[in-house]
C-alpha cells in the first residue's frame, strides 16, 4: 500500500482539480450535459491524466528532485527509483482506455485536440522532447496542460452535439486562460533560477532570470484579464479574478537571481490561490448557467 500511494502521490493530488475542472465546466458551458462522455472525461482528466503528467515527470526528474528540497509534499514526492518502471505502467494502463473510449465518442476536431493535449503532456518531460528543459516553449507546454482540456471540452461537446463553431468569445476565454497558464508556469521557474543554472537545466526562468520572468509572468496576468475584459457581461468578471494572482507576484518584482528561492513563499501561496479562485469561478460559471 505504500507503494500504491507513492505512485498516486506522483500525480500530485492537490491540483487533480486543475484540470477536471475545466474539462467539466466547459463541457457544460457547451451544452454537453451530464451524460457519461462528461463523466468519464470528468474522471480521466480528473486522475489518469495528472498520473500522466506528473508521474512520467517525477521518473525523469528522478536526479534532479534528490537536490531540489521544493520535493516530498504538496509540490512534489521524490519517487524512489524501484517505482519508475511501476509507474510508466501505470500512467500507460491507466489513461489508454480513457483515451480509446474518448476517441470513439468524439469527432476528427475533438480527436485533435485530445492528441495535442496528450502530447503536450508526455512531451514536456520525455527524454528526448523534454519541452520542459527548452525555454519559452517550457511554459507554452506547461500552459497547453490546463488550457487543453478545456478545449476539448468544448471540442467534445459541440461535436457530439453537432454543432462546431469557433465563437470569438471562446476564443478569447481560452486565450485568456492560456495567457493566465504562461504566467503560472514563469513565476513557478522563479524559484529554480539558481538550481537549475547549477544543474545545466534550461527554463525561462534560465534565461531571462529572476527578476525578468517575474515581470514577464506579470505581465501575462494582466494581458489575460485584459482579453477577458471582452467576454459579454457578466463573464467579463472572469477578468477580477486574475488580480489575486498580480498582488501574489507583487512582493517579488525586484526579486534577484541570488535570493530566487524567496519566490517559493509565492508559489505555495499561488497553489492555495488556484482553490479561492476556483470555488469564484464556479459561482460565477452558475451565475451565467441561470440567468
Amino acid at each position: 500500500m505504500r507503494r500504491v500511494g507513492q505512485v498516486v502521490a506522483s500525480s500530485r493530488p492537490l491540483s487533480w482539480v486543475n484540470t477536471a475542472f475545466p474539462f467539466g465546466a466547459a463541457y457544460l458551458l457547451a451544452g454537453g450535459g451530464t451524460d457519461a462522455a462528461f463523466w468519464v472525461g470528468c474522471v480521466w482528466f480528473l486522475v489518469p491524466y495528472n498520473l500522466l503528467m506528473y508521474g512520467v515527470n517525477d521518473v525523469f526528474d528522478y536526479e534532479s528532485d534528490l537536490r531540489n528540497p521544493r520535493k516530498g509534499g504538496v509540490e512534489g514526492v521524490v519517487l524512489d527509483r524501484g517505482l519508475h518502471r511501476a509507474t510508466l505502467w501505470a500512467a500507460a494502463l491507466a489513461n489508454i482506455p480513457f483515451i480509446a473510449v474518448l476517441l470513439w465518442w468524439g469527432t476528427v476536431p475533438a480527436a485533435l485536440v485530445l492528441a495535442v493535449s496528450v502530447f503536450a503532456v508526455v512531451a514536456y518531460s520525455a527524454p528526448g522532447l523534454r519541452f520542459k528543459e527548452r525555454p519559452f516553449l517550457d511554459s507554452l507546454t506547461s500552459s497547453t496542460h490546463f488550457v487543453g482540456p478545456a478545449a476539448y471540452g468544448l471540442a467534445l461537446a459541440a461535436g457530439r452535439a453537432g454543432e462546431v463553431d469557433l465563437d470569438p468569445t471562446v476564443v478569447a476565454a481560452l486565450g485568456g486562460f492560456f495567457l493566465w497558464g504562461i504566467g503560472s508556469h514563469a513565476f513557478g521557474a522563479v524559484q529554480d533560477v539558481a538550481a537549475d543554472r547549477e544543474a545545466g537545466i534550461g527554463s525561462i526562468g534560465t534565461v531571462l532570470g529572476a527578476r525578468t520572468t517575474t515581470r514577464v509572468a506579470l505581465g501575462a496576468y494582466l494581458l489575460a484579464g485584459l482579453l477577458l475584459l471582452v467576454l459579454p457581461w457578466p463573464a467579463s468578471l472572469a477578468s477580477v479574478l486574475v488580480l489575486p494572482y498580480v498582488a501574489n507576484l507583487a512582493p517579488f518584482l525586484t526579486i534577484t537571481d541570488a535570493d530566487c528561492e524567496r519566490a517559493n513563499t509565492g508559489w505555495r501561496r499561488f497553489l492555495w490561490l488556484n482553490f479561492v479562485t476556483g470555488f469564484l469561478l464556479t459561482q460565477l460559471l452558475i451565475w451565467i448557467t441561470l440567468r
